[in-house]
């Protein structure tokens, strides 16, 4: 198969005014002819909608939540990205695309990072106008705040709330669409299968979460804007309703899966503290702004810490290891997200963690509150300190945090190419849901800027490229492939709820998390793939022979929608691993222990790097891994395509 890319030719800083100079144009009485159906109602699709609908076209937007306000996007706290240099403290369009280029271990495309660079600005304007109310100076101006990987001060923020702020501000737009008749919504109806016509994409078959009548739904081309799939690990800071449905379906229509191996673990998260736990709680990164992170330098130390036998404040200073401050000095406790992650896995190997599970090391605010006074700790981080208080039980102004990496993002998705459309004619993929801006690592407060810069500025500039070949209205709900298609979503759903065996859902996914988390989390290895590539098919055929399912699929079945996301997490699992064992090498998030420096190695003998980093392989492994569904079982098909750094000089990616 060949990936046609689709990036423009010419210098970096031309190619997205070129591309949308070249692009195909819809004049506003034929954009009143095409229907786009938009899966997702977050950032990315619910600015998608709502941009779309204002140009003309007719939008139908699906969400299973009861309200688009409940999208998961309202969940990020810390911030958003935007190379406006209001701190004049030397950044640029071209510095936020190095660092995220950089930040993503050159695992991504240099002209997709560019474009996210250069619409960043606009978005900070819209949102603006759309009345956030971002955090700002004295003065009225704007304020930033530092976020990992990044040197500069470049992230927009409100308080601990930003996502729910930007996701307010989406939804009064997608509102006011919605009341002019240009979008049609469609909330707790969740999307259960792609409809293809001719191999274009032209519908999806829906579940009406509410009543449970299954349905179909015709357009002239389909968004899926729904999110990662972080939540195949169980635990996971994903809300409980994230899954991999809408995109695995589309995946087992043809659509490649690009890079699924590539998840995000973040460093700054609630530890773990029971087997009861269903979700895990993230304390945003902008933390790490004024919060200091240690272990004791001793394990007896941490001993009596894991114990509550001593009070974190009582440990000398000269007895604490500030350990990203020792080991990456430039960046300190700002560093990426990978590799502080791995820093505090080293440090509770070691024996020196502090939670009562030795997994957890302490986020520290006692010398930013002595310099800066508690109001304004409370300014910055109020709401997060509060939420960190109701969930621990522990004042954070009086005594440190307790954090732990967990999984959070997930950089994979369906492969698009620069107009954001998928191998599938007709599918276009926004947001966390396509592969295309992060590489193998996403810096912190990047994620609402792709997710607002894919739906407000670059999906309506390039969907007009594949609608303009389309006669609009042609493909209605009559067509045979429509009902071909609802009759295997019936025929699943009638399946699922006639097993009646002895199991819950739950009891599965938390089965399937543990086996991903140990094989195919913060640290990997070929044994320990191919150790998982034999445990998932076995817990995927008693799942289909032994899950339990009470009620039935004509009404409200929360059972019955969690069992058709964990039988496609069963299924996606097993690629996840074989992308993960295919590619012999560390990068970003995916942590090879096979592949990392060791001392004899001569960059860490020359001080270009140090011990246990990860090590690329860019001979290799400088592409994007496409895997192609061939059947549940089945080993994919892997398509590549080559990453080229014409613009950017690739490097030993260094912190220190």
């Amino acid at each position: 198969m060949i990936l046609d890319s689709k990036i423009p030719s010419g210098p970096i800083e031309q190619k997205w005014s070129k591309h949308k100079m070249d692009s195909k144009l819809i004049n506003p009485a034929n954009k009143r002819k095409f229907t786009i159906i938009v899966v997702g109602s977050g950032l990315a699709g619910g600015a998608a909608a709502a941009s779309l609908a204002e140009m003309g076209y007719q939008v139908k937007c699906f969400c299973y939540q009861d309200s688009s306000r409940r999208a998961h996007s309202i969940a990020a706290q810390g911030g958003i990205n935007a190379a406006k240099n209001y701190q004049n403290d030397g950044d640029s369009v071209r510095r936020l695309y190095y660092d995220t280029v950089k930040g993503g271990d050159f695992r991504a495309r240099e002209a997709n990072v560019y474009r996210l660079a250069e619409v960043s600005n606009a978005i900070i304007d819209q949102c603006v106008a759309q009345g956030v109310p971002f955090a700002r100076e004295y003065g009225g101006l704007l304020d930033n705040r530092s976020f990992g990987g990044s040197q500069v001060s470049r992230t927009f923020y409100a308080r601990g709330q930003t996502g729910q702020q930007l996701l307010i501000g989406c939804y009064q737009s997608l509102s006011k669409e919605i009341h002019k008749g240009g979008v049609k919504m469609y909330p707790r109806t969740e999307m259960l299968d792609v409809v293809l016509v001719d191999g274009h994409a032209k519908g999806i078959v829906v579940r009406d979460l509410a009543t449970g009548e299954i349905s179909s739904h015709a357009a002239d081309a389909v968004i899926l804007a729904t999110g990662g799939y972080g939540n195949v690990f169980f635990l996971s800071t994903n809300a409980m309703g994230c899954n991999v449905t809408a995109a695995w379906r589309a995946a087992k229509h043809g659509a490649l899966f690009a890079n699924p191996c590539f998840t995000q673990i973040h460093p700054t998260c609630i530890p773990v503290s029971g087997d009861y736990q269903s979700k895990l709680t993230l304390m945003s990164e902008s933390l790490r702004n004024d919060g200091r992170i240690w272990v004791p330098k001793s394990q007896e130390t941490a001993a009596k810490l894991q114990k509550k036998q001593m009070n974190p404040n009582d440990v000398p200073e000269d007895q604490r290891d500030y350990y990203l401050e020792r080991k990456y000095p430039s960046f300190g406790n700002l560093s990426p997200r990978d590799i502080s992650s791995r820093a505090a896995k080293e440090a509770c190997d070691d024996g020196r963690g502090i939670a009562p599970t030795g997994l957890g090391v302490h986020l520290d605010f006692r010398d930013a509150t002595a310099r800066l006074g508690e109001s304004v700790i409370r300014s910055r981080y109020g709401n997060l300190f509060q939420m960190y208080e109701k969930i621990t039980g522990e004042d954070p102004y009086q005594v440190p945090m307790m954090i732990y990496p967990a999984v959070h993002y997930t950089m994979g998705g369906l492969w698009v190419d620069y107009n954001l459309m998928s191998n599938v004619p007709g599918l276009h993929v926004l947001g966390e849901a396509n592969f295309s801006d992060h590489g193998a690592n996403r810096l912190g407060a990047s994620a609402l800027m792709q997710g607002l810069a894919d739906g407000y500025f670059v999906i309506p500039a390039t969907i007009a490229n594949y609608l303009v070949t389309q006669q609009p209205g042609t493909v209605t709900t009559a067509a045979p492939e429509f009902k071909a298609v609802e009759n295997e979503v019936r025929e699943r759903t009638s399946k699922l709820l006639s097993i009646q065996g002895a199991r819950t859902v739950d009891s599965f996914h938390r089965e399937l998390g543990m086996v991903m988390w140990n094989n195919c989390g913060m640290a990997r290895s070929r044994e320990g793939l191919t150790e998982a590539l034999a445990k998932i098919p076995a817990i995927r055929e008693e799942f289909w022979h032994n899950v339990r399912i009470p009620g039935t699929g004509e009404f409200a079945n929360m059972e019955l929608e969690k069992a058709g996301r964990v039988a496609d997490f069963l299924e996606f699992a097993e690629v996840m691993c074989y992308d993960a064992r295919d590619r012999e090498e560390s990068c970003g998030g995916h942590f090879r222990l096979e592949h990392q420096f060791f001392d004899k190695d001569p960059e860490v003998i020359s001080g270009n790097t140090q011990a246990g980093e990860a090590k690329r392989d860019d001979v290799n492994f400088s592409h994007v891994s496409c895997w192609e569904y061939t059947g549940a079982g089945n080993t994919p098909i892997l398509h590549k395509e080559p990453l080229k750094f014409e613009d950017v000089h690739v490097s030993i990616r260094s912190y220190a």
